[in-house]
């Protein structure tokens, strides 16, 4: 159901080089971009992650209590994912460990604060 999730950035350069080292990790490539908006996928057919410059043109901000959450396959590249997300400048926000009998993940905020996770149902 879910097509897209777009994150606001006040950097959009610095956010496409975050997005573009971090998701090159799980296969995704740039799938659209303009001016202001740059999409990655993994599969055109799949849903895609996106940051764009505020259409209004005031500053971008988080919201507090969205998250995205991003499916991988194994414990291994959630933990690498997250790893990599921090040496890029993200910020911790849970580290990679299991939550509940069948769900691992780790937390993380993007260089513009957008939260965002790494898991999969093991």
């Amino acid at each position: 159901m879910i097509g897209y999730v777009t994150l606001g950035t006040n950097d959009l350069q610095k956010g496409a080089k975050f997005y573009d080292e971090l998701l090159e990790k799980i296969g995704a490539t740039r799938f659209m971009e303009f001016e202001t908006f740059i999409s990655w996928s993994i599969d055109p057919q799949q849903p895609k992650l996106s940051i764009t410059k505020p259409f209004d043109g005031k500053s971008a901000t988080i919201g507090n209590g969205v998250m995205i959450a991003l499916a991988v396959e194994t414990p291994q590249q959630v933990d690498m994912l997250h790893t990599k997300a921090l040496e890029l400048g993200a910020t911790d926000e849970g580290s990679p460990g299991p939550r509940g009998e069948h769900f691992y993940g780790a937390y993380f905020r993007d260089l513009d604060g957008n939260k965002l996770n790494f898991f999969c149902v093991v």
